[in-house]
């Protein structure tokens, strides 16, 4: 992936970052996707988990450069597994569109070449996590 790639994508996230409504409108978005996405976060404190979804993009961020993915993602793949969250893994596809349209909602420099690297940089970290389901 090229460094390019991965500026755009931090730029883009700390555009959307800027406003504190960001994370609520994706979770807005993801909750009214699936009946199943609904359930999976019946009993969520969404302070906590916007905090831990922010730090999970960072973290995504800086593996999509990196070889060791599994290193970086390990305890999220595990918490998301079949053994645990039980995330199956066509989710994540919903999780990516949803989060998607927020960033085109808040980022107002928003164009194709940003939602490309949004796919670019998270794709390899939501394989990893769909690997280990």
């Amino acid at each position: 992936m090229h460094e390019e790639e991965i500026q755009r994508f931090n730029d883009s996230l700390e555009r959307c970052s800027a406003n504190g409504e960001f994370l609520e409108r994706f979770y807005a978005l993801f909750l009214a996707s699936s009946g199943e996405v609904a359930a999976k976060f019946a009993h969520t404190d969404f302070r906590r988990q916007a905090r831990m979804l922010r730090t999970s993009l960072y973290i995504m961020m800086l593996s999509s450069d990196d070889d060791e993915l599994g290193t970086h993602l390990e305890h999220l793949a595990q918490r998301h597994s079949s053994r645990d969250l039980d995330i199956r893994p066509e989710l994540y596809d919903l999780w990516l569109d949803c989060l998607l349209q927020a960033v085109a909602e808040f980022d107002p420099r928003f164009d194709a070449a940003a939602a490309a690297a949004w796919r670019r940089v998270l794709q390899p970290g939501i394989e990893y996590m769909k690997s280990r389901y």
